[in-house]
């Protein structure tokens, strides 16, 4: 049953994408992204209600395993998109992150639903915490990502003198440019708290704080880019340095995602 809310959640996701196409190709019509921006909020909401009613049925926070993981990863970034579109009122930005929701949360098509044990070691409310908060500093990084992708298809635009439909549709390059670091400077910290729940996890589960597991490895090589980008920002860097290291950044957060958990060494293999 809470599959079908799962279901729903996808279906008004492709709403929503289809809704914010049609306004980007005819901007004139604004009621379609309104109805866009709406049917977006309703499948986070249908996303909610199967995320907790897994919860509900499992015992545990739906995230322990590739499926669960994905759809969480999926649902944290509609959360931030939602609040940064309902911030700053650009709904171009729907145009390129339900997509991108779309993409990463197509596995869940061919990857088994079945709701599995937890190891009893694992069992800890420091579960919850770890997660969410990875999560949720790798959903920013999504955002951060988006934004920097429409900042240099912009940058393209006014580089060549040739200001298309493209040009028209998106914000300007400073308020890409500010809205991308405020993303990154709220998922790092996000991030760097999940990393530390983690380790004081870890250390309550497998008496390590720090095991140099693949998974940790490859969190610490994010940790690392996005504390090199938001410290060369403090130097002065902007535009599109900073758009191409951000679309790094979250390269190497889809390997850690879905290559490093997913390749059986470790112990946090889904």
């Amino acid at each position: 049953m809470n599959l079908t809310f799962f279901f729903a959640a996808i279906a008004l996701y492709l709403i929503a994408t289809a809704g914010y196409f049609i306004f980007f190709v005819q901007p004139e019509r604004k009621p379609i992204a309104t109805a866009a921006l709406w049917a977006a909020f309703l499948g986070f909401a249908s996303h909610f209600i199967y995320f907790i009613l897994r919860w509900v049925e499992g015992g545990r926070i739906p995230v322990t395993n590739f499926f669960e993981a994905i759809s969480a990863l999926g649902m944290g970034i509609i959360f931030v998109f939602l609040i940064m579109e309902l911030r700053y009122r650009i709904p171009a930005l729907g145009a390129f992150m339900l997509p991108l929701v779309l993409l990463l949360m197509a596995p869940a098509a061919v990857t088994s639903r079945q709701i599995e044990g937890l190891n009893p070691i694992l069992k800890s409310a420091w579960l919850g915490i770890h997660t969410t908060l990875a999560l949720l500093g790798d959903a920013a990084f999504a955002f951060a990502f988006i934004v920097s992708v429409m900042y240099l298809l912009q940058e393209r635009q006014l580089k060549h003198k040739h200001l298309g439909a493209i040009f028209h549709r998106l914000p300007p390059l400073d308020v890409m440019d500010t809205i991308s670091y405020k993303a990154l400077s709220i998922g790092w910290p996000l991030f760097t708290l999940g990393m530390i729940t983690g380790s004081i996890w870890a250390e309550s589960a497998w008496g390590t704080y720090w095991s140099w597991q693949p998974k940790e490895t490859a969190s610490l090589l994010v940790w690392l880019i996005y504390l090199s980008l938001l410290h060369l920002r403090t130097i002065g860097w902007r535009g599109r340095k900073m758009a191409w290291l951000s679309i790094a950044g979250f390269v190497f957060v889809l390997v850690s995602f879905f290559v490093v958990s997913r390749i059986g060494v470790g112990k946090h293999t889904f």
